[in-house]
């Protein structure tokens, strides 16, 4: 998938607000940007992207089973197996093994509810 691909997906799923947020931006407007192909569009710094796919997976692998309303909540929640942070938080703000941190948790919750 190409990133504005990605970006979409993940917008459907968890809102613009959450993707912003995992994104790093003040703005859903920068979110609705991203899903914009060519060059003369705005596109997420850094590791940004690799931090949406990351998400996308995630949410995927949990929509599997649930509701896209409980997806999200336990994206935002704070995680006991996290070091009670919510998943949002450590998507945004992690390095890669915080990401497989979240990734693991995500599968605990598949598993065990």
């Amino acid at each position: 998938m190409t990133l504005p691909q990605v970006v979409e997906r993940l917008t459907n799923e968890l809102g613009a607000k959450l993707v912003a947020y995992i994104g790093s931006v003040a703005e859903t407007r920068a979110v609705r940007q991203w899903m914009i192909e060519g060059s003369n569009h705005r596109k997420p710094k850094g590791d940004t992207p690799n931090r949406l796919r990351e998400s996308l997976t995630i949410t995927l692998m949990l929509r599997s089973r649930d509701s896209k309303a409980t997806v999200q909540a336990w994206l935002m929640g704070l995680n006991p197996q996290l070091d009670d942070q919510s998943p949002a938080t450590l998507l945004r703000d992690s390095d890669e093994q915080g990401i497989a941190a979240v990734r693991g948790a995500a599968r605990a919750f598949l598993i065990g509810g």
